[in-house]
């Protein structure tokens, strides 16, 4: 994990942008349903009107909503408020305001004046209950004795009192100012239980009729309302759009950046490991590792930006404005987290061991499928087809079984949350139902907090969501940290030590004893011996003597347990890596070539910078010129994948030259003999005696042949020394050589 925080430090900056978008993007969510409950609440049930702040009204409707008003209030309404008229405004100003208004050529209008939001509210808060009084006052006369009422009035002494006809208003201004003051109480405490909702929305009728009776076109004030309230959402719906597609786009890139990085630091990581890290890290776990793994990780990162850091913000978000919107059904919020979180509960720990066991069984997939690749030829030529088909099955069965479960149980997440959502809707609708009978909250209301529970309830999905690739990604970083971290065995000295820049070439073992890191005994013990610039020094022995070991110590593939190794005097550990292997050609055993040229295959070592004449002179030596000649496009022949197209000689002949061209200072040939026939093996090491010289030359070798005239043979069984010197000498002194040269060649041959 540690690596992956680090690897996420470049994009720090990025991923603060992110956020501050998903903060936005989430801003504009939460807004929409607030201006939808505006549109149905104001624009749809109020016709527009969206306080109870009149923009005009006539000067008889103000006179009475007085009655209701304390002096300060009156004052706040004078200051706020002129009186137009034929009278008292200029011909041009009341030409254009009798078009607007009608009703002022024939009585006088109070039009609002320009007035800051700090007043308006205030205004709103005091009008609207002294509006409703007078609404309700006047409903009630109008329908004294009958059930016609909207909103009726509770019993009243005082209303109750008049009969038909008689005005209300006109009674409460001829009464004395204690008798009124008392009446006025008594009858705006009748309407002191009505919600503030309700208040404005009762108000806005009475605004309604009142414009209509001025001449006001209500249907133009309802669709001016609308379209810019419509209009306002449609430009927050499309800058939520833009927030949430720069940060897909940004996610993309970060996430894609964050892949990228990994693969090459595992490809880094992994082309410096020895061959003991190999050992514990199978190659088909490597590939699944840099590929399916860094995959897993970056659908991870994508969630995690786009949804985690999201769902949050949204989440509380929501709740606060729900909350805002109506705390009576505040509940109903808490049933649908609690159900949803049960669900993810459950399910998730059902499905999280799967998880776990999806990534080792694509390891398993790959490495049969790797290994049936690579052994085809020999898979035919035992005509074993079916069963490797029956053993890739297995694994595939185990593998498609494992993720069938693990998909069919998150399809059976996503209708159980629909059925708990809509569950919830349902019970919103219905509860939301009732309050709106009660007068407690309006339509848009609860179709605001409908809005806003579904967001919380998502976001908590979202959340949940996460969880059907966590698993899998925390299994894959871990995956991917196991290699980042794994420990180096075979690096650099702290101090480094220089050979100069030409170097003879000298190498020495002084008794050298080596085990592998799992082992518990050592495959090589005690050896010792020196191979000298211009000499050949060969090794033979039966299988599993230890000859392959011992070659593959002096270019640091493996450290030695015990003693050391000096090159010219130097023990190769206190030698960078780098310099080592730039004096060393080696030779594997299996000749592997890249996909390119035989040209770029040639100058691999050289980081394809070597001279055409070095890579003609070791075409040359290899014994490649002739077939190299016969291709159409000679040394630009393209070579496949690891020398499909060319056969196993060849291919031993072509990484033989490529270490040739290095033009090093030791030359390894790790049994790359075997794969020619005598006439080419003849020919190769007479040319390598003629054209190579003061080099130190190492050979592995099986056939008695390839090293007859070696300058030094060393004789290995159970991985101890039994014998050095020449053939000659050899025969005359070691039993074991003696043994291997008659199983190949007759005592006449032997002779030299």
């Amino acid at each position: 994990m540690r690596n992956m925080l680090k690897e996420l430090r470049p994009f720090i900056p990025i991923i603060l942008v992110v956020i501050v978008l998903l903060f936005f993007q989430a801003m504009t969510d939460l807004a929409l349903p607030d201006y939808m409950s505006r549109m149905v609440n104001v624009g749809i049930q109020q016709n527009g009107i969206e306080n109870a702040v009149p923009e005009v009204i006539r000067a008889d409707t103000l006179r009475k909503i007085k009655l209701f008003l304390t002096e300060q209030e009156k004052e706040i309404l004078d200051r706020n408020y002129r009186l137009i008229s034929r009278e008292n405004l200029p011909s041009d100003e009341y030409q254009n305001l009798q078009k607007k208004y009608p009703a002022l050529a024939d009585e006088s209008l109070y039009l609002l004046s320009q007035t800051d939001q700090d007043d308006l509210e205030i205004i709103n808060d005091f009008l609207g209950e002294a509006v409703l009084v007078v609404s309700g006052i006047e409903r009630f006369s109008m329908a004294k004795g009958n059930d016609t009422l909207d909103m009726p009035l509770p019993e009243n002494d005082f209303l109750d009192s008049f009969p038909p006809g008689v005005d209300p208003f006109m009674v409460l201004e001829n009464l004395p100012a204690e008798n009124s003051a008392a009446i006025i109480a008594r009858i705006k405490q009748e309407f002191s239980t009505v919600s503030k909702s309700m208040i404005t929305q009762s108000a806005a009728a009475f605004i309604k009729q009142e414009y209509q009776i001025i001449g006001v076109n209500i249907e133009k004030v309802q669709t001016n309302y609308i379209l810019v309230i419509g209009g306002i959402m449609l430009g927050i719906a499309l800058l939520g759009v833009i927030a949430s597609i720069s940060v897909g786009f940004l996610s993309a890139r970060i996430s894609a950046a964050l892949g990228r990085n990994l693969r090459r630091k595992i490809f880094k990581k992994v082309t410096a490991f020895s061959s003991a890290e190999f050992e514990r890290f199978s190659t088909a776990s490597l590939i699944t590792r840099s590929t399916n793994d860094v995959q897993q990780v970056q659908m991870f990162l994508i969630m995690l930006l786009r949804t985690v850091f999201y769902a949050p913000i949204l989440g509380v978000g929501g709740v606060l404005r729900a909350l805002n919107t109506n705390t009576s059904m505040a509940w109903i919020i808490g049933v649908g987290v609690l159900s949803i979180l049960t669900l993810v509960i459950i399910l998730f720990s059902i499905a999280t061991p799967k998880f776990r066991k999806v990534q080792k069984l694509i390891d398993k997939v790959n490495l049969v499928m790797r290994e049936a690749l690579n052994g085809l030829m020999v898979i035919r030529a035992f005509n074993n087809q079916e069963y490797e088909e029956k053993k890739f099955d297995e694994a595939n069965k185990d593998l498609t079984r494992t993720n069938l479960f693990v998909s069919r149980l998150m399809v059976l997440m996503m209708p159980l949350m629909m059925l708990i959502m809509n569950g919830i809707t349902l019970l919103i609708i219905w509860i939301g139902a009732h309050e709106v009978d009660k007068g407690v909250i309006q339509v848009g209301d609860m179709m605001a907090f409908m809005q806003y529970t579904m967001q919380i309830i998502m976001s908590f999905l979202m959340i949940s969501m996460i969880s059907i690739v966590l698993p899998r990604a925390s299994v894959s970083i871990r995956r991917i940290s196991e290699v980042l971290d794994q420990e180096i065995t075979i690096t650099d000295p702290i101090s480094v030590k220089q050979l100069p820049s030409y170097s003879p070439g000298k190498i020495e073992f002084r008794n050298v004893s080596f085990k592998y890191p799992t082992a518990e005994e050592c495959v090589l013990k005690n050896i010792s011996f020196t191979a000298q610039p211009g000499k050949t020094t060969a090794f033979i022995g039966g299988i599993g003597s230890g000859k392959s070991t011992l070659i593959n110590l002096i270019p640091r593939f493996y450290d030695v347990t015990e003693g050391e190794i000096l090159f010219d005097g130097v023990n190769i550990k206190e030698l960078s890596l780098n310099e080592l292997r730039n004096r060393i050609g080696y030779v594997p055993q299996r000749g592997f070539l890249f996909m390119g040229t035989i040209e770029s295959n040639l100058k691999y070592g050289k980081n394809h910078d070597a001279a055409d004449e070095a890579v003609e002179k070791a075409i040359n030596i290899a014994q490649a010129k002739e077939f190299i000649a016969e291709k159409e496009e000679g040394i630009l022949t393209e070579i496949a994948q690891g020398g499909a197209n060319v056969s196993g000689g060849q291919k031993q002949r072509l990484s033989m030259a490529r270490a040739l061209v290095e033009e090093p200072e030791v030359l390894i040939f790790d049994d790359s003999f075997s794969a020619l026939d005598f006439k080419t093996d003849a020919a190769l090491r007479k040319a390598i005696n003629r054209e190579i010289k003061n080099r130190t030359i190492f050979i592995v070798a099986q056939r008695i042949n390839t090293i007859i005239h070696a300058d030094q043979i060393v004789v290995l069984d159970n991985g101890r020394i039994v014998g050095i010197g020449t053939h000659k000498e050899l025969l005359d002194e070691c039993d074991v050589y003696k043994e291997i040269a008659l199983s190949q060649l007759s005592e006449e041959e032997l002779a030299i």
